[in-house]
C-alpha cells in the first residue's frame, strides 16, 4: 500500500488491485487503485475506504501508525459514495471501534443502515454544511446525486483546498509511486488519459446529464488539487481532469475521435471478408480503426470503444432470422450505457432471410438511441464486387457525417 502526505496532517492510502473484474463485469487490464484519505485536525476523519482494509484490525494498525494516528482516533467516516468498493471495510472497522460518526447524505443514511447495520451513529449533510475538525481542518459536503448512485457526494478541506471527489474524476489503472499528474513520464499520462475513458465509459456514462451537472458544480470551488477514488490525484493542472470528463459526457452524446469502431461477428467467413475490405478502406482514408470481433472481445473494450468513436460500423450476419447473437448483445449493452446519436453503418451476410438489421433496429428503438445510420448494405452468401461498391460508398458518406462530431 502506498502512504503519501499531500499536505500537512492530510494523507493518501492508496492499494492497487489487479487480476479483477470491476463491478464483477469489467476487464482491467490496467489494474485499478483504490484511495482512502485521512484529514487530522484536532479530530481525525478518514474520507472514503480501501475495500483491501480486511484484517482489520492489524492492516488499519499498521497503516495509521505510520503516521501516529490510533484508530481509536478516529472520529468521522465520511462515506462519499457508498458502494462497497469504498464503504465495505466498515465492516471490519466497527468491530474494533464503536464510537465514530458517519457522515453521509439523506439518502445515503438508510444504504449505510441496509449495508452495515442500523446501530451505527450517522449524521446527515446537506449541499454546503460544514464540519471543523480543528488546527484550521474545515470539511464541507456537496451532493452529486447519481454520480453514479443516489447518495454520491463530494468533499472539500477548505484550508488545503483538496476535493475529495470519490468516483468522480476517476480513472483505472495501478499506481507505483507517481501518484501525481505532475510527476508521471509521458508514458504514464498516456495511459491515465486512456484508463480514465475506459472508466468513464464502463462506469459513468449512463449518468453523462448527472456528471454534466457535477461538473458545474465542482466550477463552483476554488480547487488546488482532486483526489479521487481511484486513480491518480491532479495538483499541477486539476482543471485538465474537469475538462477530460467534460468532453466524455460529449462522448456520451455522439461526438467523438477520428476513430470508426467496427463491432462485427461472422460464422463462416462471407461478413468477415466484407469486413476487411471496409478497413482498408478507412485505412487508406487516413482513420484509425478499432476492430472488435464478437464474441472475443471483452464488454470493456467494446464500450470503451465505442464511446470514444466518431463512427461505428456493424458487422452481423443473420443468425436464424436475427443479428448474430454476441453483435446483438453487445448493442444491447451500448444501449443500456446510454450512448446515444453515433453515426454508424451496418452491413452484413445472411443466407436464406436478413433479419439481423431488423432486429438491430428494434434493439435501437428500445433503447431510444437515435443512431444515425447511412443505407445499410446486406447480401446474400458473399459479397459480390458490387456490394463491396455500395460499402465503399456508404462508409465515405458514413465519414463525411463525422466530420461534424469530431473533438
Amino acid at each position: 500500500m502506498i502512504k503519501k502526505e499531500l499536505t500537512n496532517d492530510i494523507y493518501m492510502f492508496s492499494m492497487n488491485l489487479e487480476d479483477l473484474l470491476f463491478e464483477s463485469m469489467w476487464e482491467l487490464p490496467h489494474g485499478v487503485t483504490m484511495n482512502s484519505y485521512i484529514v487530522k485536525g484536532e479530530k481525525t476523519a478518514i474520507i472514503d475506504g480501501v475495500i483491501g482494509w480486511n484484517g482489520v484490525p492489524e492492516t488499519l494498525y499498521e497503516i495509521l501508525g505510520e503516521i501516529d494516528i490510533s484508530p481509536d482516533d478516529i472520529d468521522y467516516v465520511v462515506i462519499n459514495h457508498m458502494e462497497p468498493d469504498h464503504s465495505g471495510w466498515i465492516e471490519d472497522f466497527k468491530q474494533i471501534k464503536d464510537d465514530f460518526t458517519i457522515i453521509t447524505t439523506e439518502k445515503g443514511k438508510p444504504l449505510v443502515e441496509a449495508f452495515y447495520g442500523d446501530d451505527l451513529t450517522i449524521k446527515v449533510v446537506q449541499e454546503g454544511d460544514s464540519l471543523a475538525l480543528g488546527n484550521g481542518k474545515e470539511l464541507t459536503f456537496h451532493p452529486i446525486p447519481n454520480v453514479h448512485w443516489p447518495e454520491t457526494m463530494v468533499t472539500y478541506e477548505t484550508t488545503s483546498k483538496i476535493l475529495f471527489t470519490c468516483d468522480m474524476y476517476g480513472a483505472f489503472g495501478t499506481i507505483d509511486q507517481h501518484i501525481f499528474d505532475d510527476e508521471m513520464t509521458p508514458e504514464e499520462t498516456q495511459l491515465y488519459e486512456a484508463e480514465s475513458v475506459r472508466y468513464f465509459s464502463n462506469v459513468l456514462t449512463t449518468f453523462s446529464p448527472m456528471v454534466k451537472r457535477a461538473i458545474t458544480k465542482t466550477k463552483e470551488l476554488d480547487i488546488k488539487m482532486i483526489a479521487p477514488g481511484h486513480g491518480p490525484l491532479y495538483r499541477d493542472n486539476p482543471n485538465k481532469i474537469i475538462e477530460d470528463y467534460t468532453t466524455y459526457t460529449k462522448y456520451a452524446s455522439g461526438f467523438g475521435k477520428k476513430e470508426v469502431t467496427i463491432l462485427w461477428g461472422s460464422m463462416y467467413g462471407s461478413t468477415k471478408r466484407a469486413v476487411e475490405y471496409a478497413e482498408k478502406i478507412l485505412k487508406d482514408a487516413g482513420v484509425k480503426v478499432n476492430l472488435l470481433r464478437l464474441p472475443y472481445a471483452t464488454e470493456s473494450d467494446i464500450v470503451t470503444n465505442v464511446f470514444r468513436s466518431a463512427g461505428v460500423i456493424i458487422a452481423a450476419s443473420t443468425y436464424e432470422y436475427r443479428m448474430f447473437p454476441p453483435v446483438a448483445h453487445a448493442i444491447d449493452e451500448l444501449g443500456r450505457k446510454k450512448i446515444t446519436n453515433k453515426q454508424a453503418l451496418y452491413f452484413g451476410s445472411y443466407g436464406w432471410n436478413p433479419g439481423a438489421e431488423r432486429d438491430l433496429n428494434n434493439i435501437l428503438d428500445n433503447y431510444r438511441m437515435k443512431w444515425q445510420f447511412v443505407e445499410p448494405v446486406n447480401f446474400a452468401g458473399e459479397a459480390t464486387p458490387d456490394k463491396l461498391k455500395e460499402i465503399k460508398q456508404q462508409i465515405n458518406l458514413l465519414l463525411e457525417n463525422m466530420q461534424e462530431k469530431l473533438l
